[in-house]
């Protein structure tokens, strides 16, 4: 059985940094991809970050050059680094992960966080 547990939310102001960081356990072996979503009240669940097993990376065109995801897949972990936080960034945090190939949206996503909760101040 599968789980990911993240860690690292939390209130900070605009423009300050927090680091997300998601542990997999179970039957990890078969992950090609993990990733960050998120999701605002009222929104739908939206991709942040999400990388491949292997190293390819995708980010949502209002995080890219403020937010950066890494995973060691040695450890079986995957995190996200932050910066430049905007009150648009509030939201739940999911980590993900998927198996086999194709999309990295949501609804293509087989394993999920419970979520940690990301609140910005402005």
């Amino acid at each position: 059985q599968v789980q990911l547990v993240e860690s690292g939310g939390g209130l900070v102001q605009a423009g300050g940094s927090l680091r997300l960081s998601c542990a997999a356990s179970g039957s990890t072996f078969s992950f090609t991809a993990m990733g960050w979503y998120r999701q605002a009240p009222g929104k739908q669940r939206e991709l942040v970050a999400a990388t491949t097993t292997v190293g390819s990376k995708k980010y949502a065109d209002s995080v890219k050059g403020r937010f950066t995801i890494s995973i060691d897949n040695a450890e079986n972990t995957v995190s996200l680094q932050m910066n430049s936080l905007k009150p648009e960034d509030t939201a739940v945090y999911y980590c993900a992960a998927k198996e086999g190939t194709g999309s990295l949206s949501f609804d293509a996503m087989n394993y999920w966080g419970k979520g940690t909760l990301v609140t910005v101040s402005s």
